[in-house]
């Protein structure tokens, strides 16, 4: 067991794989990621893995969009594969949401996001035996696909290794140590590392070791459903990936012959993340596919396969928080992400580590997402709400 790093990233999910390899490739050193199981068994694994860009804020519009762009390119920029499959997006958006769904394309096409409003007749083409007559507003993003969760995590994994990360696996950090205001270490299950500099990139368990060094982190877990059907016809076997705000839905197809599909609202709170069923309830299986149905009518005719449950992580705001801590230096966190960190991941290393080489992110401007702002609530002037006022959209 490594006893000296200059960094320990803890979390070896998507996200910390995502700032190892971003902060290698930038040219540090010394880094050691901390993973209490294997690489991408946390949420991560548990991800539909969906990748788009319809978000009503600025700043997860823009994470979205350079996320989108890397995941398309992935083997040119990272060096491997994530193995990202363009389906394109669409958003089914009823009455009361048209005009906050229009307010939305505005914003992300103000930041450069290939996206568009489509009538039903242009939808009709790409949504074969789909029903659209409740639809008002309809959003297409051509670009837009899925990835690999579980492929994604090693790859950013193993391009770390290359440039010299260190990996302990199954190896739980148990406390931080912090010395005069100053991190200098992490007490693990394997023993004490010595440490310049801390990430604490653990999703759900976050909150629990920043709470030891007295940082509080309003974070909530949640347990969320997705279950796998069969496609029952040859008319979706071109079938493309979907949020539908009018049954509170998202789906995208799996392979040659699945369709995958999760509900919306909020999800049954977890006390302990390593205690949670891991299989949708019958209760929850039977919603999403009379849901489903609604939309694509001939889903009625389908067959339940298989299905999973992940957590989410959540802020009241439901954006991530990207931040340094203040008071601590050297201590970093970067979680939060309430459901939609897979898609972001690129982004968040990114950001991440120009925040840690540069003391500030250039790419995207991530000061919204620090931790300060819920001293006071979140509200427009941090820009976590869209002029609508309606919440973003995962």
């Amino acid at each position: 067991m490594i006893s000296t790093a200059s960094t320990v990233i803890i979390g070896g999910g998507v996200m910390g794989c995502s700032i190892a390899y971003n902060l290698a490739s930038r040219g540090v050193t010394g880094i050691l990621l901390l993973e209490q199981d294997v690489l991408g068994a946390g949420a991560t694994g548990r991800s539909t893995a969906l990748v788009h860009t319809h978000y009503s804020t600025q700043v997860l519009a823009g994470m979205a969009w350079h996320s989108l762009q890397v995941f398309r390119d992935f083997s040119e920029i990272v060096g491997s594969r994530c193995g990202f499959t363009e389906t394109g997006h669409l958003v089914f958006a009823g009455r009361k949401d048209h005009d906050q769904t229009r307010a939305r394309v505005a914003l992300q096409q103000e930041a450069g996001i290939e996206t568009t409003i489509i009538d039903q007749q242009e939808a009709g083409a790409l949504t074969l035996g789909f029903d659209l007559d409740d639809c008002a507003a309809i959003v297409h993003e051509p670009l837009s696909g899925y990835a690999d969760a579980s492929g994604t995590t090693l790859a950013y994994a193993t391009q770390a290794r290359y440039l010299g990360v260190k990996t302990a696996l199954r190896t739980s950090a148990t406390e931080l140590e912090i010395t005069g205001g100053k991190v200098t270490g992490v007490l693990s299950s394997q023993g004490r590392i010595s440490a310049e500099r801390v990430i604490v990139a653990a999703g759900a368990w976050s909150s629990g070791l920043l709470e030891q060094c007295g940082v509080s982190l309003p974070l909530t877990v949640s347990r969320h459903e997705v279950a796998a059907f069969t496609r029952p016809s040859a008319s979706i076997s071109s079938l493309p990936g979907a949020t539908d705000l009018v049954n509170q839905t998202y789906f995208r197809p799996e392979g040659t012959d699945l369709l995958l599909a999760g509900g919306g609202g909020p999800g049954e709170p977890v006390e302990d993340p390593l205690v949670y069923g891991h299989r949708p309830t019958q209760k929850s299986i039977e919603s999403v596919w009379i849901r489903l149905a609604n939309r694509i009518p001939m889903m009625e005719q389908t067959e339940y396969k298989n299905g999973f449950a992940g957590l989410y992580t959540s802020t009241p705001d439901r954006h991530p928080i990207i931040d340094q801590i203040n008071g601590i230096e050297g201590l970093f966190v970067c979680a939060g992400f309430s459901g939609h960190g897979f898609k972001l991941a690129p982004a968040a290393g990114v950001t991440m580590a120009e925040l840690v080489v540069d003391g500030q992110a250039s790419t995207i401007d991530i000061s919204p997402l620090r931790l300060s702002r819920f001293a006071t609530g979140p509200n427009s002037k941090a820009g976590l709400l869209s002029e609508s006022g309606d919440d973003i959209v995962i």
